[in-house]
């Protein structure tokens, strides 16, 4: 059978503040610029899930979309919508919000959980032009 990717784009609003706290404020000024707002900033996100599999013969689904959409609204985007990703998040306690730690954390949040398929990229736009994808280990 055939491998098949299947991807569902979801969206969520958050402000975050780029800062390591093991650093000095010169350095995190320097180093993170604007993103570095000790009034926080915000993004417009968008989330690409994408799920590999063979089409199931009952029903030529990998998974079925509205269940993968269920499924990432549930794990990530009621708790990020909305919300400060440094202050509000539990499952982002201890990590620097950058666009590189939060698709990481969130393929740690859907890793296992797929009824069909499996894992196979997530993309996080933070602007129309700059994203981070992740594939896993």
């Amino acid at each position: 059978m055939p491998t098949v990717y299947v991807t569902r784009r979801v969206h969520f609003n958050a402000a975050h503040r780029l800062h390591n706290a093991r650093r000095d404020d010169d350095w995190n000024r320097s180093t993170f610029g604007p993103c570095n707002n000790p009034n926080w900033h915000g993004h417009n996100y968008v989330l690409e899930v994408t799920v590999a599999g063979e089409p199931d013969p009952e029903t030529g689904y990998v998974i079925d979309l509205g269940t993968l959409r269920s499924i990432v609204e549930e794990r990530i985007v009621r708790h990020v919508d909305h919300a400060n990703l440094n202050l509000d998040v539990d499952f982002l306690a201890g990590i620097l919000p950058s666009s590189e730690n939060l698709v990481v954390a969130f393929w740690n949040r859907l890793e296992g959980c797929l009824p069909a398929g499996h894992l196979h990229s997530l993309k996080l736009y933070e602007t129309e032009r700059n994203f981070a994808e992740y594939r896993g280990e």
